[in-house]
């Protein structure tokens, strides 16, 4: 797959992010991952991120992460891309992002660099040596500590033909328009704020009519419907879905740093698809409010 075949498959619909299933001691779980990627891969995304944000990438270590993105793409070949996580500080990035590419990921999704501040020049310089280690695409979250202004990804843009991808998880609007009136169609751009479905029909406003869902590890036919929703400009189905499940659900996900994966979690113990317990420093979601997101996926119905 070519960058630039990554590119389209961004902008053909929408893309999750698998949770990494864990044992009772917070070991990967090989066996109920490849469950989890059969069970989703019919669902319709045209893509699947392994290792990534909501697949704890950031508490992977050592041959873990090749264990996962090895499992991804031997269980999806031929159903759906894998796009793996990397991330980190540069030279861990490039390993992730190398080993990757060896293991026949379709590209990566360049997550934030860790606790440094860093001025434009520096991140350029990150984003840029990762690109340059590879050969398959790449798209940037820009997230946290990696905030890329227009300038700088006109500069990247111009040294690596293969960043292809613009991922915002920032939500300035004011930014993310000033990024695509100055890049336009030169990356795919994708929604990427935690539960995106909240700020899809905006983002679509904005150029950026993709997004990627979390909730779709638990609830992907209504995570589909309400994608479709958003694509034909369905305000009914989505103010629906909107009051009657994706704002209790945030009241529960907000009520501690870190549930935002936690909560994920938990909706696929609920539907029968456990992925294990979250791995400190995040903690799962207390037994009261399990059953409050319990009673929130019911009233959905079949999935």
């Amino acid at each position: 797959m070519t960058p630039q075949d990554l590119k389209t498959i961004m902008g053909s619909g929408l893309l999750s992010f698998p949770i990494t299933d864990f044992d009772a001691n917070g070991d990967f779980r090989p066996k109920t991952y490849i469950e989890r990627l059969e069970w989703l891969a019919p669902y319709g995304a045209s893509a699947l991120f392994a290792a990534g944000g909501t697949g704890e990438y950031f508490s992977l270590v050592g041959a873990e992460y090749s264990q996962v993105i090895k499992t991804a793409v031997d269980t999806c070949r031929g159903k759906v891309p894998i796009i793996a996580g990397a991330g980190g500080p540069t030279r861990m990035a490039i390993a992730h992002a190398q080993e990757a590419e060896r293991l026949g990921a379709h590209g990566i999704l360049l997550l934030p660099h860790y606790l440094t501040e860093a001025g434009q020049e520096g991140l350029i310089e990150h984003v840029a040596q990762v690109c340059n280690s590879v050969k398959f695409g790449v798209i940037v979250y820009n997230r946290d500590r990696t905030k890329l202004t227009p300038n700088s990804l006109a500069i990247l843009a111009d040294r690596c033909p293969n960043l292809i991808g613009f991922k915002d998880g920032v939500g300035n609007i004011e930014t993310m328009s000033s990024i695509f009136m100055k890049m336009g169609d030169r990356f795919a751009y994708l929604g990427g704020l935690p539960t995106a479905e909240v700020y899809a029909a905006a983002y679509k406003a904005l150029g950026t009519p993709v997004y990627s869902s979390a909730v779709f590890n638990f609830i992907p036919k209504t995570a589909m419907d309400f994608y479709h929703a958003v694509a034909a400009d369905d305000l009914a189905t989505q103010h629906r879905l909107l009051k009657n499940f994706f704002m209790p659900y945030l009241n529960i996900r907000n009520r501690v740093e870190g549930y935002g994966v936690s909560i994920i979690k938990a909706g696929a113990t609920i539907v029968g698809h456990d992925g294990g317990p979250v791995r400190a420093p995040l903690t799962d979601l207390k037994p009261a409010e399990m059953e409050e997101l319990a009673v929130l996926i019911k009233s959905l119905g079949p999935q």
